[in-house]
């Protein structure tokens, strides 16, 4: 990891930080998720750079050491959509293969949409293409208490992430996230209140990893993030006939949680993704769960780095 080296990139009108590995002109761009930073790719950065790779990954506006947007209420997934082809711009790059998690696996395919010139193609970790719109996340199939409609709600989840520390949000939601059932709170509990506190982390994942998130989110806060992705889920732009053209890779866990989203499991197996996808290939890790990445890092890099070489030329 100390070969990493940081640097702080004006990308339209904020700075974002870009962490970044490797030279030569094949280029790896991340995205992170929820609630991920740039550290959460560090074990597939190392990875591909030790392929001949150069990887790069950034906190997304608003996120870790990334500048904060003037209006954060006014950003959408567009704006992350953006940046990226505008952080590409501003180091002189005019193609990279893409490799989104979570929401940033939804940035990642509107630049394959929005962008295909500078996509050499797109690897996604658990969240699949689908139709952009209100139709994205269909909360009212799912409990009141579902943390995405919990999280939705204007000042719900910042005075419940309020009640703790950055780094106990941090592991609370490590932990929620790791396991295989949708995170749904009842009537009389909010998000937070799903994790004992004396449940462990998951052994993949260390105190040491934890205080890394904790000190990056310190400095952000949790306001951009739950603008961004959480309540803009549904805005984006109007997109017509929205088809990914770039060779691309979707890598699921089957322990994820979001493959119990309504309608998400068969959406992926049925092929009705090849849809707005043609060219896509699957594959499944047997006990990946939503960080599979960080969880089973050796078998998502060798996945990785052989799309990449197939598709490298």
């Amino acid at each position: 990891m100390e070969k990493i080296q940081h640097t702080n990139v004006q990308v339209r009108e904020l700075k974002l930080h870009v962490a970044e590995i490797g030279s030569g002109p094949k280029v790896v761009l991340f995205f992170h998720g929820f609630p991920e930073i740039w550290y959460t790719w560090r074990h597939q950065m190392v990875a591909v750079a030790n392929k001949g790779y150069r990887a790069i990954a950034f906190d997304h506006r608003g996120y870790g050491l990334s500048e904060q947007p003037a209006e954060p209420e006014k950003a959408t997934l567009l704006d992350l959509v953006d940046d990226a082809v505008a952080l590409l711009d501003s180091l002189g790059i005019d193609k990279a293969f893409i490799v989104g998690k979570d929401f940033g696996a939804l940035s990642a395919y509107r630049v394959g949409v929005l962008h295909p010139e500078r996509v050499c193609a797109i690897i996604t970790l658990g969240t699949p293409f689908i139709q952009p719109g209100p139709s994205v996340v269909q909360n009212h199939l799912l409990p009141e208490g579902f943390y995405i409609s919990r999280w939705q709600e204007p000042g719900r989840a910042e005075l419940d992430f309020g009640r703790f520390d950055v780094k106990t949000v941090i592991r609370n939601i490590y932990i929620l996230f790791s396991r295989s059932e949708i995170p749904i709170a009842a009537a009389d509990q909010e998000i937070m209140d799903l994790i004992d506190p004396a449940t462990p982390l998951p052994p993949w994942f260390s105190e040491e990893d934890l205080s890394v998130y904790a000190s990056l989110y310190e400095k952000s806060g949790f306001c951009f993030a739950l603008q961004v992705p959480y309540r803009k889920l549904k805005v984006d732009r109007s997109l017509i006939d929205p088809k990914v053209s770039a060779p691309s890779l979707l890598i699921v866990g089957e322990k994820d949680y979001s493959l119990k989203m309504p309608g998400v499991n068969n959406y992926i197996r049925m092929g009705a993704m090849k849809h707005l996808v043609p060219d896509l290939d699957v594959k499944f890790i047997e006990e990946g769960t939503h960080f599979m990445h960080e969880q089973f890092p050796e078998q998502v890099n060798q996945l990785i780095i052989a799309f990449l070489g197939k598709h490298g030329a």
